[in-house]
Order: structure tokens, then sequence, then C-alpha cells
């Protein structure tokens, strides 16, 4: 596949989620997806798993919107920068407990590592500060002098 058509395959789970669309999501994904949300510590396997998470990430924030700010594809892999935004009005589905909705925006930057087989998502390992989303929506003490996204 040219670079390109990698990058916008990849850019499709974003897409995806920002729309709410989740057919748009499983069309992009292989059926056996990995899916590593290394700031939660949860790894999961299967479309299904990935688009229920995806689902609970929606709900916690139902206006949500993720922009991609950076795209470079090399080989099979994908590596997408992108902002999430969005304003907490639903439950937030922690590993720890579900944290209540605050009313309050977050505004964190993460990174994708996207490996593509077949023409679809094969696995998907996404970063983002964890501390600095609970931080922003008071589920945790603000750091002084914290830098906000």
């Amino acid at each position: 596949m040219p670079e390109q058509d990698l990058i916008q395959l990849a850019r499709e789970n974003v897409e995806a989620w920002t729309e709410g669309n989740w057919q748009r999501l499983r069309a992009a994904l292989a059926p056996d997806v990995v899916y590593d949300e290394v700031g939660t510590q949860r790894r999961l396997q299967g479309a299904d798993q990935l688009i229920k998470v995806y689902q609970d990430w929606k709900k916690a924030g139902p206006d949500g919107k993720g922009t991609v700010t950076k795209a470079i594809a090399s080989g099979d892999t994908v590596v997408l920068e992108v902002t999430w935004k969005a304003t907490q009005n639903g439950p937030l589905e922690t590993p720890s407990g579900i944290v209540p909705p605050s009313g309050k925006q977050w505004s964190i930057q993460a990174a994708q590592v996207i490996k593509i087989q077949n023409g679809k998502i094969k696995e998907l390992r996404q970063y983002f500060d964890v501390l600095t989303l609970l931080q922003q929506i008071g589920a945790a003490p603000a750091q002084q002098g914290a830098r906000r996204a």
C-alpha cells in the first residue's frame, strides 16, 4: 500500500471515534486486532473489544474530537500524533473505578503506533498521559506548574 493510503487507513480509528461511527471503525479493523492502551494498561484482542473501549470513551466525552496533528508511515507501520478533546459529561471507566461526570474538559496529546496488515488495522498501541486527563477533569490533584495541552 502507498504511504498515503496507510496513513488514511490509520486515521480511520480517530475519525470514526470523533463521529461515533462504530461501523466505520469496524470496517478499518482486522477481526483479531490487538489494542494496547498503554496509559490504562488495557490490552485487548478483537474488534468487538476495541470498539467497546472506544464507545466507553465516547460515553465519557460525547462531544469528543480527535485531531491528527502529524502522521508518518514506514513499511507497514503508521505513527499518528493525536490531540483528544472532550467534555466529561458521562462516566469515565478507569482501571480503578468509575469517575462520575465532571462537566470539565480534557485536552491531551497522544501517540498511536498502528500496524497495517492486508488493508486493515492489525495492531494499535496508544500512548497518552492518563494523569493529566484525570487532573483536567478534577479526578486527581493538579500539580503546581503543570503544563496544559
